[in-house]
Parts: C-alpha cells; sequence; structure tokens
C-alpha cells in the first residue's frame, strides 16, 4: 500500500511539473539582439530593460526579468529569482539556481533559444554568436570583467562570457561553460564582441 501511494506520488508530481513546464509562460531566453552599443546597456537596469522588451514584444507579459549579469557589485546567481525557467517551447532549462550551476543544468545549443524560440548561432555556424555576455564566474559570482557594470561600449575593458553551445577550442571545462568561458578581446564594442565569436547578447530570466 505504501508503495502503491508512493509511486502514485511521484506520478502526480511529474505531472504537475510538465504542466507548470507548458503553461506558455516562458521565463528564460538568449536575447535575439543587441541594442548596438556593445556591452553599454546602461548598467543593470538598462540590461534588465533590454529583456523585458524582448519578452514583450513576443508576447510574453506579466514576467519580472533580469539579465543574467554580474557587476562589481552584484552577482549574477543573485538577481534571477529561484525558479525552475523554461524556453519558448516550454523545456526546463533549471529547476533552481544550484541546478542552473551544476553539471544537472538543461542548458545547450537546442535549449537556450531566443525568445522567439529560434536557436542561437554556435560555434560553426556563420556567424558564430555563442558568446554570450555574463561577467561572471562558473559559480554565477563576479568575474573581474564586466565592461566597467555595463556601461562601456568601446576600445576599453572587457567582459566575461559563456557558450551558450558548450563549445570551444578544445574540451576544457571553460571551453564548455555556459557562463564562464573567456573574457571578451579588443574591448567592449560590439565589433570587438564580434570578433571572439559573440554579438553581444544576454542570458534573460524571470525573477517571479
Amino acid at each position: 500500500m505504501r508503495t502503491t501511494i508512493g509511486i502514485a506520488a511521484l506520478v502526480l508530481a511529474g505531472g504537475l511539473g510538465a504542466a507548470a513546464a507548458q503553461d506558455g509562460a516562458m521565463s528564460f531566453f538568449i536575447t535575439s539582439q543587441n541594442p548596438g552599443q556593445g556591452a553599454n546597456f546602461g548598467g543593470l537596469e538598462g540590461a534588465d530593460a533590454h529583456c523585458a522588451g524582448l519578452a514583450e514584444a513576443a508576447g510574453v507579459t506579466g514576467q519580472t526579468w533580469a539579465a543574467y549579469l554580474s557587476t562589481s557589485a552584484v552577482d549574477a546567481r543573485d538577481r534571477i529569482g529561484s525558479g525552475p525557467w523554461v524556453n519558448a517551447e516550454g523545456v526546463v532549462i533549471a529547476e533552481n539556481v544550484e541546478g542552473l550551476h551544476s553539471d544537472s543544468n538543461n542548458l545547450t545549443k537546442e535549449t537556450a533559444l531566443d525568445e522567439t524560440g529560434a536557436m542561437v548561432n554556435g560555434r560553426g555556424d556563420d556567424p558564430n554568436r555563442h558568446d554570450i555576455l555574463t561577467g561572471t564566474m562558473a559559480d554565477g559570482t563576479k568575474a573581474e570583467d564586466t565592461c566597467g557594470d555595463w556601461t562601456l561600449g568601446g576600445a576599453e575593458g572587457a567582459a566575461m562570457v559563456g557558450h551558450h553551445d558548450r563549445m570551444g577550442l578544445d574540451e576544457s571545462p571553460p571551453s564548455k561553460s555556459w557562463n564562464s568561458s573567456h573574457s571578451s578581446r579588443g574591448g567592449c564594442s560590439l565589433e570587438a564582441l564580434r570578433g571572439t565569436g559573440g554579438e553581444g547578447l544576454l542570458y534573460c530570466f524571470a525573477v517571479n
């Protein structure tokens, strides 16, 4: 009897989880475009507004959005709510903050979609756009390179980026890291970010 009840509970929990993932409320995406100023978003407020604007344009309303960015005073992992997060197709990316920053997350090229549900170009595509701005270490805490806390968009500064496709020049952990692969080179301009395989894109998470 106890075993039967246990199995029923698991089935019910699984059904509820699936329903939550497929309720149409996208809560994670990669931005499809950069506003045009490279890594200068006007700070975190501007980056969050960019996420919100793209989400609303895609028809997702009623959410509060945060860009997955660290600054000299804030860790990205503390900005994004508690999860779970699903992409535009209702696929779960991670159940919680700990899962997101572990090997159990489901963030890959196939699941890290933009706000329209489109796949973002990765290594081997033309152009490669897999460098996603984060400014973080692998555990989601602040790194040194944040392009002046996301206020620089010229030849100065650098930004830590991750590879959304989990691919790089080799098989090392940084090359496969979604949030902490390497720093940009040549500054914080859009041209500089493109030079290492990026487009000044962001990870966006719904915090509510």
